[in-house]
């Protein structure tokens, strides 16, 4: 695997900083690539979206990670909405037309809000091989009746579901009523005792990489049979 560092240009004021890992067996148009995002309160160096863009790369996917420009800035609000989408989607045209990797497909998603943000950009039409949402924020923490998920209809690529069985974000049977109309091909996983970041407790028995090796499989596995 080897790591490049890249600053990528958003707008006339606005640049963002891209970690981009290249597997050893990384071939020009037969290899495939993922964007991750963060979620709202960490940023690209979260230890658990880091684990998971690295061992992907091990395992023989081009995966990138960046930060939203309000971490850039040092910032701990989020951006506007908009604002998230235009980063978001300069990394993932930088991604796609760059010469010297041209991705055999591409995949997006993220944590959290990042996760919520690439699937803004599927349902406007982008074009994506499948969306990976690692705790996607279906409403509100413990608030289920402020549901956010009119736009998941408009998408059209396969999506995975990766979900902690304690999400407060994320009622499980909720998630299940609003998969299930879709037309696009939807996959869940669940965390058992996972909360909102995959932490599971003590008394489990497991170790927080354990639980990480886990997702990492689980994304593995289902980019190979799409």
């Amino acid at each position: 695997m080897r790591i490049e560092k890249r600053r990528i240009v958003v707008d006339e004021y606005t640049t963002v900083s891209s970690v981009w890992a290249i597997p050893q067996s990384f071939r020009l148009r037969e290899t495939d690539a993922l964007i991750l995002a963060h979620g709202a309160g960490t940023d690209m160096n979260d230890p658990m979206l880091s684990y998971v863009h690295e061992s992907l790369a091990r395992r023989g996917l081009f995966t990138v990670k960046f930060n939203f420009p309000y971490k850039e800035q040092g910032k701990k609000a989020p951006d506007m909405a908009a604002k998230l989408e235009r980063a978001f989607r300069a990394v993932w045209l930088r991604v796609r037309d760059d010469e010297r990797f041209q991705p055999r497909r591409l995949f997006i998603g993220g944590k959290s809000m990042g996760g919520r943000i690439a699937s803004h950009l599927a349902a406007q039409g982008g074009e994506f091989a499948g969306l990976i949402f690692l705790g996607y924020p279906l409403h509100p923490p413990n608030q289920p009746k402020k549901i956010r998920s009119a736009h998941l209809g408009e998408i059209s690529c396969p999506m995975l579901f990766i979900s902690g069985s304690r999400d407060p974000f994320c009622q499980l049977s909720l998630l299940e009523q609003v998969l299930k109309p879709l037309k696009a091909p939807t996959s869940v996983c669940i965390i058992k005792g996972g909360n909102h970041s995959f932490r599971i407790p003590k008394q489990s028995g497991q170790s927080q990489e354990n639980v990480w090796q886990e997702i990492v499989k689980v994304i593995s596995g289902w980019i190979q049979r799409i």
